[in-house]
């Protein structure tokens, strides 16, 4: 809406009357999406604005360009300024609950202010506050589970088949490189379980005695069981997909607050947490954060404020 209010370096300001390159993404916008970082909020919210996902590690940022990449060496990395003070923290330790707007300053005229720190562009936040004049209580719980995003690999769950190609690769290493066929077969018999010459290194089949596991048909052994011979131990093929993104990747997110306000004061607290477990056994997020906002206006010359925040958060990388 032309007349809706903004924020901007120096304050705020009507878009009417705003001539600068900017963009807001307000509170409501940021909750549609259940997000661990802010950055990965602005995906697709604000034109000439490019977020990238490097991992999909819980909790990391995205990589914002705002200008396009102006160094080859230098940062090309947005300021960032939280309730009018730049922020060199990390990004990750902001709660999304507790932010009303996102404002995105695009060109020199509207990060003026902020000289050459603003030179990649600047992204302002503000926290939200209290605006109604009885006590307002928001409680919010999310549960949810993460998955990949995209088709799964084709991968091998026969241990057989995974002898096989094992087979054939150390066959063909050998019998592309000049050795003779009897060479290059003797070769793989010899180098299939050491794997100090490339070869798998360990055997999970029993094999009768004076037969190979796999033939010069490059194919397993019929007479070949899988497990140990003596019965007491024995292999069943594992779901490689599953031992490697697992099945309990469970998002769990917490948030209550309160606030309020009056003719003089208003305030807003608020207390948030975060487990945010990766498609990857070992990898995760957690988050615990806590904030207390407060605006006294003493007299009509004098403002008092408070802005305290406290985070704790853990990245686990498997």
């Amino acid at each position: 809406m032309i007349d809706e209010v903004m924020v901007v370096a120096y304050g705020t300001a009507k878009k009417s009357s705003f001539t600068g390159s900017a963009s807001t993404v307000k509170a409501d916008k940021l909750a549609e999406r259940s997000v661990s970082n802010v950055t990965n909020a602005l995906a697709g919210q604000v034109s000439g604005v490019q977020t990238i996902a490097n991992n999909g590690q819980p909790g990391s940022a995205a990589t914002v360009r705002i200008r396009g990449i102006g160094s080859m060496s230098a940062s090309n990395s947005p300021l960032y300024v939280v309730d009018g003070i730049p922020f060199d923290g990390s990004i990750s330790s902001i709660n999304p609950q507790d932010i009303e707007s996102m404002t995105v300053l695009k060109d020199a005229a509207a990060n003026a202010i902020y000289g050459a720190r603003g030179a990649n562009g600047v992204i302002l936040i503000t926290t939200k506050k209290g605006d109604s004049k009885e006590a307002v209580i928001t409680v919010d719980a999310k549960w949810g589970s993460n998955r990949r995003a995209v088709p799964t690999y084709d991968v091998m769950t026969d241990p057989g088949m995974y002898y096989e190609t094992m087979y054939r690769a150390l066959y063909n290493s050998k019998a592309y490189n000049g050795s003779s066929m009897t060479e290059a077969y003797a070769f793989a018999d010899a180098a299939l379980l050491d794997d100090k010459n490339g070869g798998v290194g360990y055997l999970v089949y029993t094999v009768p005695e004076g037969e190979k596991l796999i033939g010069t048909n490059f194919k397993l052994n019929p007479n070949a069981t899988l497990g140990y011979s003596d019965g007491k131990y024995y292999y069943r093929p594992d779901d490689w997909y599953d031992e490697a993104f697992g099945n309990s990747n469970l998002r769990q997110e917490y948030n209550v607050s309160v606030a309020g306000a009056s003719d003089k004061i208003n305030y807003y607290m608020s207390a948030g947490y975060l487990d945010d477990s990766g498609i990857v056994p070992g990898s995760g997020f957690t988050r615990f954060t806590g904030r207390a906002k407060a605006d006294y206006q003493a007299k009509k010359w004098l403002k008092v404020g408070a802005n305290i925040g406290y985070t704790y958060y853990n990245i686990q990388s498997p």
